[in-house]
């Protein structure tokens, strides 16, 4: 019976995360139409699909490995080329991940402890926000907690050699995804690795030098295929300045995230670096609802198992999953380099973990009056910076705050008394506190589902509209239907039917006349592709045949780094070529030649 309730609530979780990560997904169309627009590309051609080109006939990438594009890509194959077909991969990744989340608690902490830490994933406002969206962030979350769930296989006295190496290959596939954000687990899992696992230390040694052997080849087949590649039969690597998947990995998505030198870049948009941003006003609202909860329970369970065998399970999940924590929100909280507030959702898993396994913990030891206390404060803390978060935006469900407060403070009182109280009482108790701790990250994430997302950067919440300022960088221009046809017309007789500054420009013309538009500069306009000599010889061939006006994405903030060819060859257009403007968007028609000398 027990059993059975168990693998009932399991049901309902999925279900209600299922339920979550669809409820009208397709009212964000293509959401960030720069990867829609490289999935489309990808339904095209095999070529465009392998690298995660911009547009089917591979003029440049995509400023990330291609892993989350082979899904969407592939879904666009078979189902063809619309919302549903490239947001619900990523629905499908929030499941699946909430799902190993759950048995990788369950394995130490029992299945109630599972369910609530899926239901901490679940219901995080970063994740009901990226598991809805179609950045690379979902396959990158739901790769990581696999690995860390194969880890925790890897420590168990039976298992099998192969669990560790395993789970270097899930942290590959996250590389894939979104290269050296990846690797910000590494140290959790092999130190705990190192230091819980039940074989002798030689053992631990060698399984670990095969998991990073695993890793590596798994992660750095692609770079090595991209390398050896012949640069003229493959596509511009967008993001890069010398066409180097390797300097894009090392560099632009590597130590520049963290330094902030990032040729090409834009910087750091997000100006609360420091030990306060993840509960600041850029990324508060997405992730920093339990942090401290989670943080407490974390130490609470270190203390409470500190005599325990070296190998014990308990200990070492709380230090894979605090480990995680502790890395990831450090490098967030510091790094000088792009940062998004949506890149919270890594936190997310290690989160729902900790929480659920520490306090699992204290729960166990309630009749102790310390882990009374611990638990009481975790409530009181938590209800405490749910009013603050919610107070920002004050003419929003303004009774909530107040709600929450008024329960908090409930739950707290008894919670110091918890080992006194009848059984039955006491769950209700538990049961309370833990609504009481979850109804801000669930009506955040609520009011984030019922909200469409579009353009680069997504936000959480009520007051949710598109995704940054409109045109430009930030989201693609939707082009009117004289515009559109404008540009189909003849599009078969051409390589690229247009040619645009930026990806999430070229994006928009592309997926709304469904035929190859060239990113001129890659995603911010800074990448050196092609090279005006290069434009130039399109031109004259014959293979570019409207240059559409666009803002320039890589100088809207200022910052000059990075190759200046995108502006050339717009200043270039403009000089020799008539413009035109059709549904108020200024458009040369490259096909009827030069009005001056080249």
């Amino acid at each position: 019976m027990i059993r059975a309730r168990h693998h009932g609530g399991l049901v309902v979780l999925l279900l209600a995360t299922a339920l979550l990560y669809v409820w009208n997904l397709g009212a964000s169309g293509w959401a960030n139409a720069f990867y829609s627009a490289a999935a489309q590309a990808g339904s095209q051609s095999w070529t465009a699909l392998l690298f995660g080109s911009s547009d089917a006939a591979n003029a440049i990438t995509v400023d990330k490995t291609p892993a989350a594009l082979w899904v969407t890509g592939l879904s666009a194959r078979l189902f063809g080329v619309n919302p549903w077909s490239i947001l619900l991969p990523q629905a499908v990744a929030g499941v699946a991940a909430v799902a190993v989340l759950y048995v990788a608690v369950r394995r130490v902490s029992g299945p109630w402890a599972g369910l609530f830490a899926g239901a901490v994933l679940a219901l995080t406002p970063a994740a009901a926000l990226m598991f809805r969206f179609n950045n690379p962030d979902a396959l990158l979350v739901l790769s990581l907690v696999v690995a860390a769930y194969l880890t925790q296989r890897s420590l168990d006295r039976d298992a099998a050699w192969w669990w560790l190496p395993l789970a270097g290959v899930a942290v590959g596939v996250g590389f894939l995804a979104k290269m050296l954000q990846a690797f910000l687990v590494l140290p959790a899992l092999a130190v705990v690795f190192l230091i819980a696992a039940d074989a002798p230390l030689r053992a631990r040694i060698v399984r670990l030098s095969a998991a990073v052997g695993a890793l590596v080849v798994s992660a750095g087949w692609y770079l090595l295929l991209v390398a050896l590649w012949p640069a003229d039969a493959r596509p511009y690597i967008g993001g890069s300045q010398h066409n180097s998947i390797v300097e894009l990995a090392l560099g632009y998505n590597g130590l520049g995230r963290l330094t902030g030198d990032e040729t090409g870049g834009l910087g750091n948009l997000n100006q609360e670096a420091g030990w306060a941003r993840l509960f600041g006003g850029e990324m508060g609202t997405y992730i920093a609802w339990l942090i401290p909860a989670a943080v407490i329970a974390i130490i609470a369970g270190l203390v409470i198992t500190r005599r325990a065998p070296r190998t014990d399970l308990t200990r070492a999940a709380l230090l894979l999953w605090g480990g995680w924590l502790a890395v990831t929100a450090v490098v967030f909280s510091f790094a000088n380099g792009i940062l998004h507030a949506y890149y919270s959702v890594a936190l997310a898993p290690a989160v729902g973990a900790g929480l659920a396994i520490g306090t699992t913990l204290l729960w166990r030891h309630r009749a102790d009056i310390r882990a009374a206390t611990t638990l009481s404060g975790m409530i009181a803390i938590t209800a405490v910076l749910a009013y603050i978060l919610l107070q920002r935006d004050s003419q929003w469900l303004p009774w909530l705050r107040i709600s929450i407060a008024v329960l908090a403070i409930a739950c707290a009182l008894l919670l110091l008394v918890i080992g006194r109280l009848p059984g039955q009482v006491g769950v209700v108790v538990g049961v309370l506190a833990l609504a009481a701790a979850l109804a801000g990250p669930l009506a955040f994430s609520l009011a984030t589902v019922a909200a469409p997302h579009s353009g680069a950067i997504p936000s959480v919440g009520p007051s949710n509209g598109r995704g940054g300022p409109p045109g430009g960088l930030f989201d693609a221009p939707r082009p009117g239907a004289e515009l559109t046809a404008a540009l189909s017309q003849a599009g078969d007789q051409y390589t690229w039917a247009a040619a645009a500054v930026g990806s999430s420009n070229a994006a928009g013309y592309q997926l709304a006349t469904g035929l190859p538009v060239m990113a001129v500069g890659g995603f911010n306009g800074t990448d050196p592709a092609p090279t005006l000599e290069q434009f130039q010889s399109y031109v004259a061939q014959r293979r570019i045949h409207w240059f559409v006006r666009s803002e320039m994405p890589g100088f809207m903030f200022g910052n000059r780094s990075g190759s200046d060819a995108a502006e050339q060859i717009q200043r270039w257009v403009s000089a020799n070529f008539t413009s035109r403007v059709i549904d108020g968007v200024t458009v040369y028609d490259l096909s009827r030649g030069f009005t001056a000398a080249a």
